[in-house]
């Protein structure tokens, strides 16, 4: 089961982990928790797109950038809120 997921020097508790194959391409979609404390910091790190991921239950690691992503709650600025990120992640092919 994967209950953990880095993207670059970040690390993500995850639930819900699909991976998947087509066209020769990696595909991993999963759900993360963000506090209104940390939102900050998560859009930041999203708005890098392109990262090193790190799946440690499977010993794996590939560069990926964004296919697409989105929140349970649009503003996660007011305090004590936690909004649910889905995010999927495409593998980048080496050049």
């Amino acid at each position: 089961m994967i209950n953990e997921v880095w993207l670059n020097d970040t690390k993500l508790i995850v639930r819900h982990f699909e991976e998947k194959q087509e066209q020769e391409k990696r595909y991993i979609t999963f759900e993360f928790d963000v506090t209104s404390e940390a939102y900050h910091d998560v859009t930041t790190l999203l708005y890098k797109n392109k990262f090193h991921v790190r799946i440690p239950a499977k010993n794996e690691s590939f560069f990926a950038v964004i296919q697409t992503y989105f929140t349970s709650v649009t503003n996660l600025y007011q305090e004590n809120q936690i909004g649910t990120f889905t995010l999927t992640l495409v593998e980048e092919q080496p050049k």
